[in-house]
């Protein structure tokens, strides 16, 4: 029987179609994300970025202005968000208790500081680098100042609602549920267990000491009871 030719065998197997590859953006993000979690954050280059995301630099500049652009996007489109729960519980601050609430700000903010923090710590380690970044994300309206901005609008919207003490510092409320939060991230690394506290008791802890602290003193039942 005579054999088929290289060509007609081809043609008799077509290959299997290749998959679409991801958008560029998406590989940019992708692949800054996985350099920035193992590298860092000041050793990442947007060269490497760009040659692991199989672009050229100039096209990943074609998406992002710059290093800090990218960390800034890689931190709202590849963790956890804070942002869009406190935008929610502002606008409607009574749909659930004080106490629920919070639980639920204390466990988002701990997941994003839990995967930030290994990003982002290199910067110390270089002050004249870090101060660069936080001119350019100042520039940009963000920061890590700007998370207690949105939990202290969030417990003002509660105060005026009448949940928090009329005299109670909301910023330096926020400033003490975030802060434990990022202490969360690294603090107990060195102890005897060496990881985390777990947040399903991490965070309604929290929840619950802080509002000891800012619930009306003479209706502190009311903080619990989202009528």
């Amino acid at each position: 029987m005579q054999q088929k030719s290289a060509t007609e065998a081809t043609q008799a197997t077509p290959s299997e179609p290749s998959k679409p590859s991801k958008p560029a953006r998406i590989r940019i993000l992708d692949a800054a994300h996985e350099l920035m979690l193992t590298l860092g954050l000041s050793r990442t280059t947007t060269k490497e970025i760009a040659r692991a995301a199989g672009c050229s630099e100039a096209a990943l500049y074609k998406y992002f202005a710059s290093k800090e652009e990218l960390f800034i996007r890689v931190l709202h489109e590849r963790l956890p968000r804070l942002g869009p729960l406190l935008e929610r519980l502002t606008a409607e601050p009574r749909e659930h208790s004080l106490e629920e609430n919070l639980t639920q700000i204390a466990r988002q903010a701990a997941l994003f500081y839990e995967q930030s923090f290994p990003i982002a710590a290199s910067l110390y380690a270089d002050p004249q680098l870090k101060r660069r970044h936080d001119d350019a994300v100042r520039a940009m309206g963000a920061g890590p100042h700007m998370p207690i901005r949105g939990v202290a609008a969030y417990l003002l919207a509660e105060q005026r609602a009448g949940r928090v003490q009329p005299d109670a510092d909301t910023y330096a409320a926020a400033s003490l549920l975030l802060g434990a939060c990022a202490q969360r991230a690294f603090a107990y690394d060195a102890t005897e267990e060496g990881t985390p506290p777990p947040l399903d008791t991490f965070a309604p802890a929290l929840a619950r000491t802080l509002l000891a602290g800012i619930a009306p003193r003479d209706t502190g039942a009311a903080a619990a009871d989202p009528r």
